[in-house]
């Protein structure tokens, strides 16, 4: 057991020298992080771990400054701002080493940190708002280009490309609401509501990315759980692939991964693995007594292959 000044729900480990644990912290005003590597060397609590506040670099200097603002206070285009901004989801960068994490909230926020060269004295914050109709950001993942997938409660898989960003990405204006351009909303199957435009009922918890073809709908395909439909939702080739557990119904996933076994096993080697997560697993088909439950997904390439 290891004493952390940082709290956490989700974390996920970077693609660094340290092989870095990030944690998320809900509702939190930090990040925080384990170096495993100075662990392993030394069993330093102090040393393998540290965190940071979320600060914007909203005096454009491109560096961070004491004195900066805090978050209950107005914009001061001289000084930096402090943000409260908990990751739900925390994504490290595999192309270029920020730290990305998901700010639950209405419409919701993206967060991007830079973690500089001493985190915790260096670290620098972007936030990029959900635009409309896009609303409700919960869980999310990273590709291998450095691209962010996020689950919406609006009905939409929010696709965010910093590369698309037409303006400054620091300064007094970039606040949150200053690269709308770098959106695509992608809606869910599944009917939805009227008078609040493009929209879907489904309202999935969380996304991950399938970077490794895993599955076999290739690399780097998003993945939702499709908790009103009973299944998984992949956004490939342009389009939505439903992945419906057929029984029991009122399946409700929680979170799922890929794994391969044996990469030269064609599709019998390689699936998805997903946990039903209902809290109370009785009110599925089944009734009383019923428990919870994996579900394995394997794709064949034809539906009579072996």
């Amino acid at each position: 057991m290891i004493d952390m000044c940082a709290s956490s729900q989700h974390l996920m480990f970077a693609e660094d020298a340290n092989s870095t644990l990030w944690f998320s912290d809900p509702g939190g005003d930090k990040v925080g992080w384990f170096s495993t590597k100075t662990w392993d060397e030394t069993h330093d609590v102090q040393k393998s771990q540290g965190w940071t506040p979320f600060i914007l670099d909203t005096n454009g200097n491109g560096k961070r400054d004491a004195g900066w603002v805090e978050p209950n206070q107005p914009v001061d285009p001289t000084k930096d701002k402090r943000i409260v901004a908990g990751f739900y989801a925390v994504m490290p960068n595999p192309v270029d080493g920020s730290i990305w994490g998901s700010f639950r909230g209405n419409p919701g926020s993206i967060v991007r940190v830079d973690p500089g060269p001493n985190p915790s004295e260096t670290a620098l914050t972007e936030i990029y708002n959900v635009p409309a109709p896009g609303f409700g950001v919960r869980g999310a993942d990273i590709d291998s280009k450095g691209i962010v997938w996020v689950s919406l409660a609006s009905g939409h898989l929010g696709e965010f490309d910093r590369k698309k960003c037409k303006g400054p990405l620091n300064g007094p204006k970039a606040t949150g609401d200053h690269c709308p351009e770098g959106w695509t909303l992608h809606q869910y199957p599944g009917p939805g509501f009227e008078g609040i435009g493009p929209n879907s009922a489904e309202a999935s918890y969380y996304s991950w990315v399938d970077q490794h073809d895993t599955f076999g709908l290739g690399n780097d395909v998003p993945m939702s759980t499709g908790n009103l439909n009973d299944g998984i939702i992949a956004y490939s080739g342009g389009k939505m692939v439903m992945l419906r557990v057929p029984y029991p119904l009122g399946w409700y996933g929680k979170g799922f991964d890929g794994r391969i076994d044996d990469p030269n096993g064609g599709w019998k080697g390689r699936g998805l693995w997903m946990a039903n997560g209902d809290r109370t697993p009785w009110l599925m088909e089944g009734g009383k007594g019923t428990k919870p439950l994996a579900a394995h997904f394997q794709l064949r390439p034809d539906p009579l292959a072996k």
